[in-house]
């Protein structure tokens, strides 16, 4: 994600937003199947006994939420799990699992290429997985991508998706000839970045009416989209809101944001080749669409994260 994002490498908050977010992903690990390692201290840094997986997730709900589908899903094909959840920031998360405290991580390719090489520029997810594999500590590798990604777009309300006849399938190129009568809203870095409206014009040929700086995809750019104050914003893929309010995400034909797939990172030797196989297949079913429905139900329908992810890992036959 190019805008400060649990998902980024640099995200900031204001603290009582912070403290927030903590009270509510400590609360989301305590209901997650993190609760069987419960008494364990998450920066304990003891390492696995070679027979048990350590499932880590970082200290976002969606992190703990997929760090639970990996974890159930091995333990269906017999491999011991227990859970490291709620860590902190990848500055942590990294070391533990280069000193073999983690097996197994979800991570988001492109932020995580960013933290190992901020100057990559790779134009395919096969290329990322390349340039990230290239500066990975010798003790870890990656596994297969998911083709979920959580990353930034130009996302339009329903009444404005109604008028110019958008969907889910349209791109951001649909909008050269209206985006002139529409005004986008933003953090205000979106304006000057070229991940950004700087991009939109250089690589899309589209430059909007005006520009209202708000929040990176927070609740501002939110109530901005739905109140119809501006009619297109920058608001991340799986962020619940999109299901909720009937956004519509405008497809990235030129991958202007980047990549953002959700990828296995681990710690080599810790997985037997059953636990690879289980979670390229997690990896195989996960699409953003499903990631944000299984989002909207942890963060906006306020069910167990552990219930989600057994749920959804029975439907698409992986349990």
């Amino acid at each position: 994600m190019t805008s400060n994002s649990p998902r980024s490498t640099s995200f900031k908050m204001n603290p009582a937003v912070a403290v927030a977010l903590a009270a509510t992903t400590a609360l989301l690990a305590g209901c997650s199947s993190s609760s069987d390692d419960g008494k364990s201290d998450p920066l304990n840094e003891g390492k696995s006994d070679g027979k048990t997986v350590v499932v880590g997730s970082n200290n976002f709900a969606e992190s703990i939420l997929i760090a639970d589908i990996y974890g159930e899903a091995l333990k269906a094909k017999g491999v011991k799990v227990t859970y490291k959840p709620n860590i902190g920031s990848r500055e942590t998360t990294y070391g533990l699992l280069k000193n073999g405290s983690i097996t197994v991580l979800p991570e988001y390719n492109g932020a995580l290429l960013a933290y190992l090489d901020a100057k990559a520029a790779p134009k395919t997810v096969e290329a990322t997985t390349a340039a990230i594999e290239a500066k990975l500590d010798s003790k870890l590798t990656l596994l297969d991508p998911a083709s979920a990604q959580d990353k930034d777009s130009v996302t339009v309300n329903a009444a404005t998706a109604a008028k110019y006849n958008l969907t889910s399938e349209s791109t951001i190129a649909d909008l050269k000839n209206v985006a002139k009568d529409l005004v986008i809203g933003g953090s205000p870095e979106f304006q000057t970045r070229q991940q950004g409206l700087v991009g939109l014009k250089s690589v899309y040929g589209i430059e909007f009416k005006s520009f209202k700086a708000l929040d990176a995809g927070g609740p501002l750019t939110q109530a901005a989209l739905k109140k119809n104050t501006v009619q297109a914003a920058d608001i991340f893929t799986t962020d619940p809101a999109i299901e909720k309010e009937k956004f519509v995400v405008l497809q990235d034909s030129e991958n202007l944001f980047g990549f953002a797939n959700v990828q296995p990172l681990v710690y080599k030797g810790g997985l037997p080749q059953n636990a690879v196989d289980a979670l390229n297949a997690v990896s195989a079913k996960l699409d953003t669409k499903t990631l944000l429905s299984l989002d909207t139900q942890v963060q906006a329908d306020n069910k167990d994260p552990l219930d989600v992810a057994k749920t959804w890992l029975k439907s698409v036959g992986l349990v």
